[in-house]
């Protein structure tokens, strides 16, 4: 009976700490990054998105399909073990108006122009996660990061791990101490690797030099590093004005109202702009998540901002939801063609590509997103897995 009872206590003793770490580890990991004053976006504690409460991704059939997700046993399309990518070497700066912007995968772009070298969401870290546990690259970054010239401008969108690599980081700060424009609250987090940066509310500003500044643009997202810290620190897009054109960066972002797009188009014509169109299907047949567009919405996208020209990001390179690996570029191609739109063009990572200068373009006629899944409704789209 006395081993009875002391394993009976054990037991209970077991269960109390296991009740004090539920309630416990959350606030431990818990984290601060902002202190403010309430907002359409803001409610003293968390961001929001204004335009609904979607903040998350959205899987049909929700923990059921997340859990056969993470152990890979939803019958997911194979994806490549190793992308073959020929790294290209950039010049050390562009001048004047002419404009080379070369996508060195997921949502790492190099724009040069005007003697100025921006780099957007920086990763070149061999995974996406904490303590190198994420998903892996299948592609290796499209320029080798002792080839990259002399950054002058980073534009971090928000701190999930794919989009906030505080290693490179890092490195780029310690090598080159760009500007770094970011939203709110996503200073804290890159300050704790030491590095400093400029964060502002969606609207904010930045003055990079005479004649070119940052606008942080409004996105449909979310944000977490740890899980329990949610929302702590806001996510954004950007709008770089520059005087042969504006760049437009949509960081990681679902679409919402799309109202977001109106307002980048806002700040002045865009000649260039980067637009995800990848980690949209979490199920067979799914063209968006709650937090992510996919082709579908990345054409409604372009079509909003008036851009001249687009550069499909935010694919090919981590895996991270279920579409297969060229699903989201053969997508876009059909969307496009439904939709008779030209410049939006997603390219190999590694490749530079020369934006041409800066032409008006003339109003795109609008599709509804139902027309725009009818005319998608062929053989050839729904064999696209």
């Amino acid at each position: 009976m006395r081993w009875v009872k002391r394993v009976g206590a054990g037991l209970l003793w077991l269960v109390v700490l296991l009740c004090l770490a539920i309630a416990a580890v959350p606030d431990f990991l818990d984290a601060r990054y902002y202190r403010g004053p309430i907002s359409g976006h803001f409610d003293g504690e968390h961001f929001f998105n204004p335009d609904g409460s979607d903040d998350a991704l959205s899987p049909r059939g929700g923990m059921g399909t997340m859990l056969r997700y993470v152990t890979a046993r939803d019958n997911r399309p194979v994806w490549p073990d190793r992308v073959a990518v020929t790294p290209t070497r950039p010049p050390a700066r562009v001048d004047g108006d002419r404009m080379l912007a070369t996508w060195v995968g997921h949502a790492t772009v190099l724009v040069q122009t005007q003697g100025l070298n921006i780099l957007t969401d920086p990763v070149w870290s061999k995974s996406a996660g904490p303590f190198g546990i994420g998903p892996s690259r299948v592609a290796e970054p499209g320029i080798r990061f002792a080839d990259l010239p002399k950054i002058d401008l980073v534009l971090v969108s928000h701190d999930h791990y794919d989009h906030m690599d505080l290693a490179t980081l890092s490195k780029l700060w310690n090598r080159d101490r760009p500007l770094i424009v970011t939203s709110l609250g996503n200073d804290s987090v890159i300050g704790q690797a030491g590095v400093p940066a400029r964060a502002l509310d969606w609207g904010g500003e930045v003055a990079v030099r005479p004649g070119v500044s940052v606008v942080v643009n409004r996105s449909h997202h979310w944000d977490s590093r740890w899980f329990a810290d949610r929302n702590r620190a806001l996510w954004s897009g950007f709008v770089v004005r520059l005087p042969g054109g504006n760049l437009f960066f949509a960081g990681d972002t679902g679409a919402g109202d799309l109202q977001w797009a109106n307002q980048a188009g806002s700040y002045g014509p865009i000649r260039l702009a980067l637009i995800p169109i990848g980690a949209f299907r979490f199920t067979a047949g799914q063209m968006a998540a709650g937090s992510h567009i996919g082709p579908v919405d990345a054409v409604e996208v372009f079509r909003r901002l008036g851009a001249a020209h687009a550069i499909a990001i935010h694919w090919g390179t981590f895996r991270l939801s279920y579409e297969g690996w060229d699903t989201p570029p053969r997508l876009l191609a059909a969307a496009e063609a439904c939709t008779n739109q030209r410049g939006f063009s997603a390219v190999r990572i590694g490749r530079t590509m020369e934006i041409p200068a800066f032409a008006p373009q003339p109003p795109r006629p609008a599709m509804t997103r139902g027309g725009l899944l009818r005319c998608l409704d062929t053989a050839a789209v729904a064999a696209l897995r």
